[in-house]
């Protein structure tokens, strides 16, 4: 007998049965083993060295694939090194080069300057400056020689180099610049920069200091230069010798580099998928303990049930394939720990799934697997047409395309927009119209004018001649007085219905929880007073409103129903549908209160005795049992073991559950009349866009004006009926799902099977 009894399995609408399992695997075929469960996907490890830290793990330095990576780290630090020298060598040339001009033109004209001021000032004056003074103050064997420093300085900061010289030594030096015709290569930076070439002579240790310091500051590279004419000349020729040296090795550098990229290029992708496959592996493989003293690792995990045969059959082909004298163990734990929620599903289904996950994963108060979701009603089918089509077309575009985060959302839920226009184009045959123009495509229609002119079609209405239109709507209806009333009205029942509908199914779903877990307290406390509050009033208005259709009767059911409880007692007059109504009504109005403490009060009680009594002992569950007959004691459990017990927190939330439950129904059937009111806005815009834009463009007898007609109806379709009134359908379908329909039975306390597999790695990397 299965865990519900006599009740379906319905594994289509449940989780897959879980199981938590226990691998013993020999560290020889321990690698091979986890590459073939990732291949599998359906073993989902638990972490058994959650409290070590990542580099105390065993397998924490195992991945070493970084042969080709050390030689192009080792590449590229050798040619920024060479290109630096390079760049290096380059300003060391240019600085020979034209400080050869500054020296010996700083030199003449230091020679003549001389001259002149001893011609000038004779024994030597107040006013002359420093360097001078000192050099005519002593004798030529005295004279103190002149230092220089030489380089290179950023032109955009030559003029505030040159200040700051001048400052610092006051005027004690004599600063010279060239300028360099093209942008030279900085080796610090490898930027192209406008240079200045530099030479500044100095007198004394101190100015040199000063000197050398501002250059440190201003970022200027500085470059010796030799006094005597044949080192300069062999210093050109040495650094050009150089040059053309490192260009040559630079080269073949490059070339080298190149060519190994290339041999790279073609291996990449498969190289990096292979590499993220060995690090998701001795991930893993950090997960299972080791156990040394029979040279093998343990793990444990979830799997589906269905999986057993499949896991065991790889791990005895990991066995073989490694060439290990012992076979892995494969066993089966028991435990009262929750298991992950799985659902199978395919390009269809997984959408769905993931709008049913974005809710909550479900273990414990029945897993339903909620992959069908109901659509908006819109008006018509015009605009709805095109999406099928359009969403073929995507389809076959976006499979060869790098997508974007819209697109991706968008095509992974491809197949829920073509329900939704699917569903559309259904609903658009009820209404009989297409871009909100009626047409007769189940037959004529069953009204007609009283006479061949139809001239009191607008006052006087239409005659029934015919039959009732064999489907849907009545063309006939639109473009009537009556048109807006009546399909309002049809909408706003149709909307009730609807919602009595699935909150019912909601309930229903709750009774097959309650009895798949053989949890008796919620059949009888939750699932048949919900059933009969929720119907003995909206039930009933229900059954109000088909009555009505069915009769033509033109009873106010508003006023039948306010009255109903304000004054149940009172005779129905006209608004009376059929025989006993009124007794009908009180005895409704009578369960619907007794409903009321009948959730409220006995469940906390009997929760209660049955902690009492499992307390005594006069209960016990088997450990291998998969039923929990009580959930609401399992939350109690203390962190010791001990059960733990609050019959206040019990009826406390037993108390927030009723009242939840039945302001609920209230308000979850206000909250159909969403369709109804979507319904009108579609329909209304839709008119508006073709009367208005279409029809008006058309009247103007231009065609300038009736191609922009043309453009701006289907910008505004495209736009407003297709996009935007697509996505306003998809969110308010989703709330009725999540908040009217799931809360009748869905939990989604749960958690996802997330099983260790190489598809995912692919995914994530997507």
């Amino acid at each position: 007998m299965t865990a519900a009894g006599c009740w379906p399995a319905m594994d289509m609408l449940r989780s897959e049965p879980m199981q938590l399992v226990q691998l013993i695997i020999p560290i020889e075929s321990a690698h091979r083993a986890i590459s073939y469960l990732g291949d599998l996907g359906l073993f989902q490890f638990k972490d058994l060295n959650a409290e070590k830290s990542p580099f105390q793990r065993t397998y924490a330095t195992q991945v070493k694939l970084g042969e080709y990576e050390a030689e192009l780290l080792e590449m590229n630090a050798n040619t920024e090194k060479l290109q630096r020298s390079y760049n290096e060598l380059l300003e060391y040339k240019l600085v020979l080069q034209k400080a050869r001009q500054v020296f010996y033109s700083a030199e003449h004209n230091a020679i003549a300057q001389h001259r002149e001021v001893e011609q000038a000032l004779g024994e030597g004056s107040i006013d002359s400056p420093l360097l001078l003074e000192q050099e005519m103050s002593t004798e030529p064997s005295k004279q103190v020689k002149l230092g220089f420093v030489s380089g290179l300085v950023a032109r955009e900061k030559s003029l505030a180099f040159e200040r700051i010289l001048f400052r610092s030594t006051r005027g004690n030096v004599y600063h010279k610049q060239v300028v360099v015709e093209e942008p030279v290569t900085d080796p610090v930076s490898g930027d192209k920069v406008e240079k200045n070439v530099f030479v500044v002579f100095y007198s004394g240790e101190r100015a040199k200091n000063k000197i050398l310091k501002i250059c440190d500051a201003f970022g200027a590279n500085r470059y010796p230069f030799p006094d005597d004419i044949s080192k300069q000349y062999q210093m050109i020729t040495e650094v050009s010798g150089k040059l053309s040296e490192l260009k040559t090795t630079i080269d073949i550098g490059q070339l080298h580099r190149a060519n190994l990229l290339q041999s790279i290029g073609y291996e990449f992708e498969q190289w990096n998928l292979l590499v993220k496959k060995e690090k998701s592996i001795y991930h893993t493989l950090n997960m299972l303990s080791l156990d040394v003293t029979k040279k093998c690792l343990v793990g444990e995990g979830w799997c589906p049930t269905f999986a057993t045969n499949q896991i065991q059959n790889v791990l005895n082909r990991a066995t073989v394939d490694s060439n290990s004298q012992v076979g892995a163990i494969f066993q089966v734990l028991h435990t009262k720990d929750s298991p992950p929620t799985y659902f199978r599903t395919n390009k269809f289904t997984s959408a769905f799934q993931e709008i049913v996950d974005a809710y909550g994963y479900v273990w414990r108060l029945g897993p339903w697997n909620m992959l069908v979701s109901c659509n908006i009603i819109f008006h018509t089918s015009g605009e709805e047409t095109v999406q099928p089509g359009n969403n073929v077309a995507t389809h076959i575009w976006l499979r060869s395309e790098k997508l974007g985060d819209i697109m991706e959302m968008a095509f992974g839920g491809r197949y829920v927009i073509m329900m939704m226009a699917l569903f559309s184009i259904y609903t658009g045959l009820i209404y009989n119209e297409f871009f909100s123009v009626p047409f007769e495509l189940f037959g004529r229609s069953a009204y007609d004018c009283r006479d061949s002119t139809c001239r009191d079609a607008s006052t006087l209405g239409l005659i029934k001649v015919r039959h009732t239109y064999p489907f849907g709507v009545d063309p006939k209806w639109h473009g009537t007085r009556s048109e807006l009333p009546f399909l309002n009205s049809l909408k706003m029942k149709m909307s009730i219905l609807l919602g009595i509908v699935q909150m019912n199914l909601g309930i229903i779903l709750s009774y097959y929880n309650a009895k798949f877990f053989r949890n008796d307290l919620n059949v009888w406390y939750q699932f048949v007073p919900q059933m009969i509050f929720l119907n003995s009033l909206f039930g009933y208005l229900s059954l109000l409103i088909i009555v009505k259709w069915c009769t033509g009767s033109q009873a106010d059911l508003y006023h039948v129903m306010i009255y109903m409880f304000l004054s149940p007692t009172d005779d129905l007059g006209e608004n009376q549908l059929f025989m006993g109504q009124k007794y009908l009504q009180i005895a409704l109005l009578l369960a619907a209160l007794v409903a009321v403490p009948w959730m409220l009060f006995p469940k906390p009680f009997l929760l209660k005795k049955q902690h009492e009594e499992r307390h005594r002992g006069q209960s016990y569950a088997l450990l291998d049992s998969t039923e929990d007959d009580s959930f609401e004691l399992e939350e109690h459990k203390g962190s010791h073991g001990h059960e733990e017990f609050e019959f206040s927190e019990v009826f406390v939330h037993q108390v927030i559950h009723t009242i939840e439950f039945v302001l609920g129904a209230v308000s979850n059937t206000a909250s159909y009349l969403r369709l109804w009111a979507l319904s009108l806005a579609h329909s209304e815009l839709s008119s508006v866009f073709y009367e208005k834009v279409l029809l008006l463009a058309w009247g103007y007898n231009n065609v300038f004006i009736l191609i922009i007609g043309i453009v701006v109806f289907i910008c505004a379709t495209v736009g407003v009926l297709l996009l935007m009134e697509t996505l306003s359908a998809f969110l308010h379908a989703l709330r009725l799902h999540w908040v009217e329909f799931q809360s009748k039975f869905y939990e989604g306390d749960g958690y996802k099977f997330s099983p260790f597999s190489f598809v995912s790695i692919g995914d994530d990397e997507e």
